[in-house]
């Protein structure tokens, strides 16, 4: 159902992509976009190394959510921020592409859970994350990603 990657030799292990959704704090989420027209966006996410699922947050209303109740279907790509090797000019990275689907999460205990997490990704201040969560859980959507296809390779830019 999904495609191999073309350029074998530059293809990551399973565990090195998810060691880079674990990390990497944000990527670009891409939906079927009104008149069939893609339509990607910055997102921050968590990976639960638990279930295996990327989750994110957002508005309740938009482009993005239109979108996902027309059609559940997602890829989302992750980058690290690369290297490069000495005496060399390119730019090397890693990319990951994750397909599957999207759902709607609607237990406001689990909404919280995942806002936390989220928050960690980029602040360790408990006072700040509680008070936000406190604050805006209740309007905050979360969306839940089931991975189906996972795969990742190192790009050389040269």
């Amino acid at each position: 159902m999904f495609r191999d990657l073309t350029r074998k030799k530059q293809q990551l292990p399973e565990s090195e992509c998810i060691e880079i959704l674990r990390t990497e704090p944000r990527g670009v989420l891409s939906v079927l976009g009104d008149n069939g027209y893609p339509y990607g966006m910055p997102m921050n996410h968590w990976y639960d190394e638990k279930s295996g699922k990327i989750y994110f947050h957002g508005g309740k209303h938009g482009h993005k959510i239109d979108a996902l109740k027309a059609c559940d279907r997602v890829s989302y790509c992750v980058c690290d921020s690369g290297f490069r090797r000495e005496g060399e000019w390119a730019l090397n990275f890693r990319s990951v592409i994750v397909f599957g689907r999207m759902r709607f999460v609607d237990d406001l205990d689990r909404v919280i859970e995942i806002s936390r997490q989220l928050s960690y990704k980029f602040t360790d201040d408990d006072d700040y994350i509680e008070k936000e969560i406190a604050g805006f859980a209740r309007n905050t959507l979360c969306l839940e990603l089931e991975v189906e296809h996972i795969c990742g390779k190192l790009v050389n830019e040269s």
